[in-house]
């Protein structure tokens, strides 16, 4: 029995805290990268999250510097605390890697997804799968007599959203660009 009568791990600024000061709680985050645009990058940055077990909710790649040649890489990945830095660690050693953004962290962003559905149905269902897409903003892109296809953009759970009440009303098909994000302000 220890004199000062401390329990160990108590109290989390003790020298003989021997909790882990690890989280386990899993965050979603949205991480930007700005690569140079040719052979190779993309498999790369693929790899680091493959060879690693880390899981990608989307991913999104398109030229915005044609004269720079630089790319912009946005990946959605959740993970705990530890594991996103450890990401955009990996991410930022990566030699065509210019620049890593955490759009999560960084301050308030915009996040964008497209996305086409395919609505089967007759009847009764067709008008409400119309009413609907008015709601949530949806354009018909494709109609036949059996069949819409709605084009809908927004945020992925205004998507996700559109897509289940469109399940019971004969939902065939989900095309889906990934998610493009953008911080705010000025810079």
């Amino acid at each position: 029995m220890s004199a000062l009568k401390i329990k160990k791990g108590s109290n989390k600024h003790s020298a003989y805290n021997l909790r882990p000061n690890f989280s386990d709680v899993q965050e979603r985050h949205t991480l930007a990268a700005i690569v140079d645009n040719e052979p190779g990058v993309l498999a790369r940055v693929i790899g680091l999250f493959s060879g690693r077990g880390y899981n990608i909710e989307s991913l999104t790649v398109a030229e915005v510097d044609h004269t720079g040649h630089l790319s912009r890489i946005t990946v959605v990945t959740t993970g705990t605390p530890q594991v996103i830095e450890q990401i955009k660690a990996q991410l930022g050693r990566i030699v065509p890697v210019h620049r890593v953004h955490d759009l999560t962290v960084e301050g308030p962003s915009v996040e964008r997804e497209l996305a086409l559905i395919k609505v089967t149905g007759k009847g009764d269902d067709r008008v409400e799968a119309l009413r609907l897409a008015d709601v949530f903003r949806a354009h018909v892109v494709d109609s036949t007599l059996e069949s819409f296809v709605f084009q809908i953009t927004g945020a992925p759970d205004k998507i996700d959203a559109f897509a289940e009440l469109m399940r019971p009303l004969g939902l065939v098909e989900v095309a889906r660009t990934g998610v493009a994000a953008i911080s705010r302000g000025p810079e």
